[in-house]
């Protein structure tokens, strides 16, 4: 629980530096260029970090979260990711999962940034928060946006690996719809992932006839 706790306040001091964020036509939204290195001395304590599949615990961890959240709402948005990093492992089952596997941004400084660029005509601004149990985020925008989006995969599988061990894998596309009419306009392909598994996907039979 105390990583789980530290995080928390990693995200709020992240969170400082990017909420109100403008990002006007033709500029790129760079994650780690507004939030700079994670270290003691500007607050943030040790927290959880994914390395090759193994849980450990650094300076400024749990600070994905915060990226996987500004990918999936800048799907739902006009804004453009030119740089995502997907996630190598998958850690945990699907309990409670309510969107696609595989659409978030992993994030790792310096080099694993998550980048969006506003190729639109119009302002938008990045809004962030957290309470007591969410993480809060909203793309904003100074005029009307004429469509939606949803987000959805294609191609999911768990693969059995020569290791012995399981791969999961799929691609994310997103429907873009008129707003006005209701009618889907075009499918986009946004990207593939593949992730090694950290759990037996395989429930263990047992008969039931003994």
């Amino acid at each position: 629980m105390w990583m789980q706790e530290n995080k928390i306040e990693n995200l709020k001091i992240a969170i400082k530096k990017l909420d109100g964020i403008v990002v006007k036509p033709g500029q790129t939204f760079s994650y780690w260029r507004l939030i700079g290195k994670p270290t003691v001395k500007k607050g943030y304590l040790e927290g959880m970090v994914l390395n090759n599949g193994k849980v450990l615990s650094a300076i400024g961890g749990g600070l994905c979260q915060l990226s996987n959240l500004i990918f999936w709402i800048t799907l739902h948005s006009p804004l453009s990711v030119v740089e995502r990093w997907r996630h190598s492992y998958d850690v945990f089952p699907d309990v409670k999962r309510d969107q696609p596997f595989g659409s978030g941004a992993t994030c790792a400084y310096p080099n694993l940034d998550l980048q969006i660029r506003n190729n639109t005509q119009q302002d938008f601004q990045l809004s962030l928060e957290i309470d007591d149990t969410y993480l809060i985020g909203r793309w904003l925008s100074d005029k009307p946006i004429e469509f939606k989006y949803k987000v959805f995969e294609k191609d999911h599988e768990f693969k059995k690996e020569w290791f012995g061990g399981y791969s999961r894998n799929n691609k994310i596309f997103r429907s873009v719809i008129d707003k006005k009419t209701d009618f889907e306009i075009r499918e986009e392909f946004i990207t593939e992932n593949h992730a090694l598994m950290m759990y037996n996907p395989l429930i263990e039979y047992k008969d039931q006839s003994q």
